[in-house]
């Protein structure tokens, strides 16, 4: 039997949203500081979302690219637990934060995922997305999962296109420490879905019982 596979909501808007994430049992809810996506949050919005989380429930702030004055402001004003970076940010810039780091890599056709990962070493985790030309993430679109070797030898975090469909099929294949979705239980671009989150949570516990 597959140890637990833990379980990220990303794209967080509304309390509404993340307070039944937290209930139907996700482990960490994601946080976008990213103008140009349209699940991005400003600092005011996040503090009030956050401040009303039960505990025990990871907050995870998504960053592509941001200045580190920027991801500073960001920190002073929202209890973060966990930074996600989803650009070319390098290691040193990453670990500057004192807090502990997903790196995110869009699995584009010439990313050697073994090789990515030597290039930040401190990083808890490694996040694996599809890549879309010109899109940081969120594009609901999937990548051969085939592609991530099985010795890896990190822990992983399985993201691009997951839904309560195919989400079994993805843990089965990649062995994941964790999923990561958004577009995959959303109503629309930002707002979450009840029912879509409930039946991705069931679809993951049913993957690993």
């Amino acid at each position: 039997m597959q140890a637990r596979c833990r379980i990220k909501i990303c794209g967080i808007t509304r309390s509404e949203d993340a307070l039944e994430a937290a209930r139907l049992g996700a482990d960490a809810l994601g946080f976008v500081f990213y103008a140009p996506s349209p699940r991005y949050i400003d600092s005011a919005t996040a503090r009030r979302i956050i401040s009303a989380l039960p505990p025990f429930v990871t907050t995870v702030g998504l960053f592509v690219d941001a200045e580190a004055a920027a991801v500073r402001a960001v920190l002073n004003d929202v209890k973060i637990d966990l930074l996600q970076f989803h650009g070319n940010e390098d290691a040193q810039f990453c670990t500057s934060f004192g807090l502990p780091y997903l790196k995110a890599v869009r699995m584009a056709p010439e990313v050697n995922l073994l090789q990515y990962a030597v290039s930040h070493p401190s990083a808890a985790g490694i996040l694996v997305d599809s890549f879309v030309e010109g899109v940081a993430g969120g594009t609901g679109a999937t990548f051969d999962w085939e592609r991530i070797p099985r010795d890896f030898g990190r822990p992983i975090v399985l993201s691009g296109g997951l839904d309560a469909d195919n989400v079994g099929a993805a843990i089965a294949s990649v062995r994941p420490w964790a999923v990561d979705v958004s577009s995959g239980v959303e109503a629309s671009k930002g707002i979450k879905d009840s029912v879509k989150m409930a039946r991705f949570i069931q679809g993951v516990r049913d993957a690993t019982a």
